[in-house]
């Protein structure tokens, strides 16, 4: 127990502390997420802490499950307009995009490196995929509203390239090591793709079938989330079991139940959210761990190259060779291109040739964790500027000034504090004010025994006890007419 409690210490300071700091680096600027590899690094062998950790299975292992509860979240996160909305730029970026990526990639890695083709690819197709959790927590660091048809894009694009990516990385892993030919390549293709596609569609209708049966309130919103959690387990398991993309079923899995039980994936999305965030500190604790800084250093030239080439060639090429047919403007493709953002998915996907020992692979773990770190410093930190100097920050809704932000009849929660609520919808405050939630305004207002209608008239807005538990207000019913109706009155 001594040596347990002493490595739960350890573990809750080091992640409490880098919270703290991810917090404070937010303010600067700096992506939340980067603060975490920075800490494992620090906390690694070239750091002051010094531990070593050289378990790349493990690693692997932790990397595996990150990622699919990370890609589980976005998908369950989409809405199916969204996907309907960004399927064909997001496809094809995630396909055909990431294959020139990976192509333009692979020949400066050839050139600099010294490689076989065979090997450039595989270090191109290694950083080839962008990151969704890298990219959309630091749009939301940054306060910044893009147009639907930009978010949709690269909602797909980030959820659909990790499979792509993990696919090359294998096949080409195959290629190096058993001599695999272009039918042994596409039948793996044809598994990664079917078999995942297959499960992950029959894994979200069955556990939509249950998710209905169950009839979960919004209460049981965190057994929901666990039993969505566990069903994306095993549709990720059974996929690879088979041999296919269990990225792809789980991202399919969590974007297909949605739709089917929307209901129930909304009330259980705070705790996907929290299971998410959990994993992404996790996975970028650890692999920050796994590098050995100082190697880093080994060939600092050509890791620069690379980065170069990704960021201001192989990707903009790529994406305005995809976007432009489309009709996209020049604006978005500029941004688009340039939140090409990488993050944990590419270090995790270059510990699979590292795992089975394809000459060369440590190297390229550590040329892959420069590009990395060299995306999240140079990118991350330039996604607000490169919003407002392309002009493509949508400004928030405004409300007409003779309307509420919202007018017409909503349910609320009795639990709401009182005074945001009210603030919300522009009422004002009742005098001498005590009461901390709507729940305890209602009980004093009314002061007799509760039952359901019972309400209360101010300043245009009518509140009602909605539903009662147990003598106890758990809804309030609202209904809100516009200023003017209010005026007229």
């Amino acid at each position: 127990m001594h040596t347990l409690n002493l490595l739960m210490l350890a573990g809750g300071l080091l992640v409490f502390t880098s919270l703290l700091a991810g917090v404070l680096s937010a303010r600067l600027g700096l992506p939340f997420l980067l603060v975490f590899l920075i800490a494992g690094m620090l906390t690694g062998v070239d750091g002051p802490l010094g531990v070593s950790f050289d378990s790349v299975p493990l690693a692997a292992a932790v990397g595996n499950v990150a990622l699919a509860l990370i890609l589980l979240e976005g998908g369950a996160s989409t809405r199916m307009e969204t996907f309907r909305r960004g399927a064909r730029p997001g496809v094809l970026l995630a396909s055909v995009g990431v294959l020139l990526t990976a192509g333009l990639v692979a020949i400066v890695a050839m050139r600099v490196l010294g490689l076989d083709w065979r090997y450039g690819l595989l270090l191109g197709a290694i950083v080839g995929s962008t990151d969704a959790a890298a990219v959309f927590s630091t749009l939301r660091q940054a306060g910044v509203r893009l147009h639907d048809k930009v978010t949709a894009t690269l909602e797909i694009e980030s959820g659909l390239n990790d499979p792509m990516a993990v696919f090359l990385t294998l096949a080409l892993t195959a290629a190096i090591q058993a001599h695999a030919g272009f039918q042994e390549v596409a039948l793996l293709f044809a598994a990664q793709a079917g078999f995942g596609t297959v499960i992950g569609l029959a894994g979200a209708a069955a556990v939509a079938w249950l998710l209905r049966k169950l009839t979960l309130t919004v209460e049981q919103g965190g057994i929901a989330s666990l039993i969505i959690v566990s069903g994306g387990f095993a549709v990720f398991a059974a996929s690879g079991l088979l041999e296919g993309s269990g990225f792809l079923a789980i991202y399919l899995y969590g974007l297909r139940l949605r739709e089917r039980a929307e209901q129930v994936v909304h009330a259980a999305s705070s705790a996907l959210d929290g299971f998410a965030w959990a994993a992404q500190a996790t996975l970028f604790l650890l692999l920050g761990l796994v590098v050995i800084p100082h190697e880093l250093l080994g060939s600092l030239g050509a890791t620069i190259a690379i980065a170069a080439t990704l960021m201001f060639i192989a990707r903009p090429v790529a994406v305005w060779l995809c976007l432009a047919p489309l009709g996209f403007a020049s604006r978005q493709i500029g941004f688009i291109a340039w939140v090409g953002l990488r993050g944990a998915v590419p270090i995790v996907i270059a510990l699979v040739p590292l795992m089975r020992g394809v000459p060369g692979s440590p190297h390229f773990f550590n040329v892959t964790f420069a590009v990395v770190l060299a995306s999240l410093l140079l990118q991350g930190t330039t996604l607000g500027w490169a919003a407002k100097a392309l002009r493509v920050e949508e400004p928030p809704p405004k409300a007409p000034p003779d309307q509420r932000p919202v007018h017409g009849r909503l349910v609320l929660d009795a639990e709401l504090p009182l005074a945001d609520v009210f603030e919300f919808f522009q009422l004002p405050l009742p005098e001498q004010a005590e009461a901390v939630s709507l729940r305890e305004w209602m009980v004093d207002s009314l002061s007799r025994d509760l039952r359901e209608g019972d309400g209360i008239d101010w300043h245009g807005a009518r509140f009602e006890v909605g539903t009662l538990r147990d003598g106890q207000i758990v809804r309030i019913r609202l209904q809100l007419a516009s200023r003017a109706k209010v005026a007229s009155g």
